[in-house]
């Protein structure tokens, strides 16, 4: 790598404090001149999208998360007034919870438990980890349908009180299996402790949906919409990661405006000044365009652990596609993994700069190491130096290991600075998405998961309820019940493993025998 290199791959905002390194991904000038038509449809592309075009066809929607930062793009009043309305309304609600006004029965609220899956925990989690270190309301979650996952968080909630809890329910549809699970696993232990949970519960959900009529139905304290318009891996900025941020104090203004900046900037149609279409391009040249090689993300900034969590569903969910939108099976995605460096130094750095070149790195720089003042741990060198000198040291490894990788620095990590990094990567999958012509709205392989969930629980209580007093193996219950056997067996072990069967170990699963 060359300075001439570096300097001509460096896009800066200097505004925004913020730069998009591509010097070591060794994009050539003429990558972009053959991709010239496929940028100019997707600059086409967002612009219709956030005009207000269908966008999912398969759904029939639009896709308006752009406009939760600006509501003035809203192609209509009315879609206007649906972000608008709700926006002054949490922030008025979150006023009169820290001011006590709005409290539990038994004195002002003191935490927060959140209930959700997928974007409706991720965006929230990692907004709590990345700025809310010093929430007035601390904030929990049931992010998944695991018993005892969820007790620890009830042992964490004791702590303060669940009595001094408030409650978030988030799911758009309000059917959502694990939410609704946690939800009801929630109410039993608030009922248990002689609690009336409607009158610690807040719901994040769509008009009219099974949450939003079980709300009504318990009273909860108030409701606020989730749009269709809006889905769930680009909802936090949204009701659904505004009204926990702004629980906890977080300056939900500072998060809207810092998105709004990287959309303008990505807005204009042209690649040199795009850091969105940059990326996206850097995605595909490093992937062929047909995600040949994973992205592992390692921000140098502990408040960014769960940022590559959350780019996973961002970027996994929207990308990983079978169909194109012409109908044609072409497998996309863009896998994505990591945790953070320099802790990744002493995992799997090794493999990524002497294994299996089948990634390329995006580095996260934060610049600032602290507030206040360092302390030398050698002379003349402090524990920030140590980590800027470990990025720095692992770009220039890997690179003369034959391993590309992209870096993105921001001046710290704040609420404004934290919307501009999400409003980048969504911008990106946009224009990815229309590079290779997927439909990044829809998750016809998450759907097919439930669908499958639902048969194995179906299979289950039939199971459940062919159990006698007397020993069979899964062929005999399986034969009963017109099932395979090998389900069969799954559901057996389950109900073993879990005080709904008895279970005689046999030398082989065909010879184990269960009863009930």
């Amino acid at each position: 790598m060359s300075w001439q290199t570096y300097h001509q791959s460096l896009l800066r905002y200097p505004h925004l404090g913020f730069s998009l390194d591509l010097s070591l991904m060794d994009i050539g000038g003429e990558f972009h001149s053959r991709m010239a038509s496929k940028i100019d449809k997707a600059f086409a592309d967002i612009a219709a999208l956030e005009a207000g075009a269908i966008a999912n066809p398969d759904e029939g929607r639009m896709v308006g998360h752009y406009w939760l930062r600006n509501p003035d793009l809203a192609p209509t009043p009315e879609l206007k007034q649906a972000i608008t309305g709700p926006l002054a309304d949490l922030k008025a609600f979150a006023a009169k919870v820290h001011s006590g006004e709005v409290k539990a029965p038994n004195g002002n609220f003191q935490q927060i438990l959140l209930i959700g899956i997928g974007g409706s925990a991720l965006g929230p989690q990692l907004v709590a980890e990345a700025i809310g270190q010093h929430a007035k309301l601390p904030v929990h979650f049931f992010d998944n349908t695991d018993p005892a996952g969820m007790d620890a968080a009830i042992a964490k909630l004791n702590a303060l009180g669940m009595d001094k809890t408030l409650v978030l329910v988030i799911s758009k549809s309000g059917g959502t299996p694990e939410t609704r699970n946690g939800m009801l696993e929630a109410m039993a232990a608030w009922e248990k402790a002689g609690l009336d949970f409607g009158k610690h519960a807040v719901a994040v959900t769509g008009v009219g949906s099974k949450l939003d009529q079980f709300a009504t139905e318990q009273q909860f304290i108030v409701r606020f919409p989730m749009e269709d318009w809006v889905g769930g891996r680009t909802s936090v900025l949204s009701t659904v990661g505004l009204v926990p941020a702004a629980l906890q104090g977080i300056d939900i203004d500072q998060l809207l405006e810092g998105a709004a900046a990287m959309d303008v900037e990505t807005r204009r149609p042209e690649v040199k000044t795009n850091a969105a279409m940059q990326l996206a391009l850097a995605w595909h040249h490093a992937t062929n365009g047909r995600g040949e090689k994973d992205m592992v993300v390692l921000p140098y900034k502990d408040s960014l652990v769960l940022f590559s969590k959350y780019l996973q569903q961002l970027i996994m969910e929207s990308l990983g596609k079978e169909l194109d939108l012409d109908g044609n099976t072409v497998h996309q995605g863009l896998a994505v993994y990591g945790n953070k460096g320099s802790t990744d130094q002493h995992a799997y750095i090794q493999q990524l700069r002497d294994g299996v070149n089948n990634f390329f790195a995006c580095f996260i720089e934060v610049r600032k190491g602290r507030e206040g003042a360092n302390i030398e741990v050698d002379p003349g060198t402090t524990t920030a130096d140590y980590l800027q000198g470990f990025l720095r040291g692992t770009r220039k490894a890997l690179h003369a290991a034959g391993r590309k990788s992209l870096t993105i620095s921001i001046p710290e990590v704040t609420p404004f600075t934290l919307g501009l990094l999400i409003a980048l990567f969504e911008r990106a999958v946009s224009f990815y998405a229309s590079l290779v012509n997927i439909n990044a709205y829809h998750q016809p392989g998450v759907e097919a998961g439930k669908k499958a969930a639902g048969v194995f629980l179906d299979l289950l209580k039939t199971v459940r309820s062919h159990l006698t007093s007397t020993p069979q193996t899964a062929e005999q219950i399986a034969a009963a019940c017109h099932a395979d056997a090998e389900d069969v067996h799954h559901c057996l072990t389950h109900l073993a493993a879990n005080g709904g069967a008895n279970l005689i170990l046999g030398g082989t699963p065909a010879d184990d025998a269960f009863y009930g």
